[in-house]
């Protein structure tokens, strides 16, 4: 295990800064790093399967805290862009995918199940660019994260169609309401959950005053909601999102926040290895024209689409046209769906590597495109969104009697201002008042 750590760590450590120096970004070295030492490189490491099993909760991390990152109220607000535009993203490119799939000789229910997978695009690389190169806070930015939000809804009622589609019958059908009852009822138990036990365990934590145990029991939540998401059918980084924003309002989300992080990094690159070290060369090097003309309409489908919503949404022809760059590529749920579909018999073998090869080199195709579209920005300003919300032009480090004296002086002259305070006591009694 230590050696497998050393060969990840070594690749990550030469190819990544190597990447950002070239302006191609974090991500595209992970890709890089993960094809030098997997299969289809210097074969340092092969099982690809594991690997990628255990780094996809570094995805798993990642939602947790951009859940940590979106209040409740703030979420609400984004309830249009996420049904209206998430929504019409998934229908359009499943239709346009499938129609395309129908032309090339695929059945009707194979040609459904490849639209819905190829029109899924990966949250994890859009979110990390997005966050490394800061523009979360554009309007391509808002838009993006409503897509994939709605995509990772989606996700659930579709995996439980697939028996049906596969012509499972009645068993199926009884299967798909098992599963949609299963998955109301245990969001309906984190939601509680969230409310009413998780600040009492973090109070209780916080009492012994141990970094690494509050470390622990962050660790704990985050693994604890995707397991259970998991044994319903539900997709563990949408439960982790969720237990996030549910702690969004609590005193602890800075610290929380703080502790995930190093984990979260970590896992991260290695998931992005991991889809590097996953890519099938062989099928590429065997028909490269195939192969590349399929990710290139695949690109180009998604990316009519994103930009034409984009427009419909408001965004100006900037915002746009990075949007359907952004997130134009496939994502991590169509392997997990075209491997469900290939064990019910829907999609053959053969289809079902072709799939994968073309979703994995549209995710590495994705960073340069940034890069390219960096180049026609041309250093134009960026366009931001306007978030209203009350000035806060005052922080209190610290809210004993000396602190509260201050604030009191501050809510006489309706200045507003931010409190910081270590002891979760003292937060308790402010808030009573």
């Amino acid at each position: 295990m230590l050696l497998n750590a050393a060969v990840f760590l070594a690749a990550a450590v030469i190819l990544v800064p190597l990447c950002k120096r070239l302006g191609l970004g974090a991500v595209l070295g992970y890709l890089l790093a993960g094809l030098a030492i997997g299969p289809w490189g210097l074969r340092l490491l092969t099982d690809v399967d594991s690997i990628l099993h255990f780094s996809e909760f570094g995805v798993v991390l990642f939602l947790f805290v951009v859940g940590l990152e979106l209040q409740p109220s703030r979420l609400w607000r984004l309830r249009r862009e996420v049904f209206l535009v998430g929504g019409g993203q998934v229908f359009l490119t499943m239709m346009l995918v499938a129609g395309a799939a129908l032309a090339f000789g695929l059945s009707g229910t194979a040609a459904l199940v490849t639209g819905f997978g190829l029109a899924m695009s990966s949250t994890a690389f859009v979110l990390t660019m997005l966050a490394e190169r800061k523009e979360m806070g554009f309007r391509y930015g808002r838009l993006s994260f409503a897509i994939l939000l709605f995509q990772d809804l989606a996700v659930i009622p579709f995996l439980a169609l697939v028996p049906l589609l596969a012509g499972q019958g009645m068993s199926g059908e009884n299967e798909l309401w098992l599963s949609v009852s299963k998955v109301v009822s245990a969001l309906a138990l984190l939601v509680l959950a969230g409310r009413y036990l998780l600040r009492p365990l973090f109070r209780f934590v916080a009492t012994t005053q141990l970094s690494e145990v509050f470390t622990a029991a962050a660790l704990l939540v985050v693994i604890g909601t995707a397991l259970a998401m998991d044994a319903v059918g539900l997709s563990m980084s949408l439960g982790a999102f969720l237990a996030g924003v549910l702690l969004a309002d609590s005193e602890y989300r800075h610290e929380l926040q703080a502790d995930i992080e190093p984990f979260k990094g970590l896992l991260l690159g290695l998931f992005f290895m991991a889809v590097g070290m996953s890519a099938n060369l062989g099928l590429l090097l065997s028909d490269p024209l195939k192969v590349l003309g399929l990710v290139a309409g695949l690109l180009a489908i998604k990316a009519a689409v994103l930009y034409a919503l984009g427009r419909i949404a408001g965004a100006d022809n900037e915002s746009a046209r990075a949007l359907a760059i952004s997130t134009s590529q496939g994502g991590e749920f169509a392997f997990v769906l075209f491997g469900v579909a290939a064990g019910a018999g829907i999609l053959d073998a053969g289809l079902k590597d072709l799939l994968v090869i073309v979703v994995t080199l549209s995710m590495t195709i994705t960073p340069p495109l940034f890069a390219l579209l960096d180049r026609l920005k041309q250093d134009q300003e960026p366009v931001y969104d306007e978030i209203r919300v009350a000035a806060s032009p005052v922080i209190i480090a610290g809210f004993g009697p000396f602190g509260q004296i201050v604030g009191r002086l501050l809510r006489v002259k309706k200045i507003a201002f931010t409190v910081l305070e270590r002891d979760w006591q003292q937060v308790d009694f402010v808030r009573r008042f």
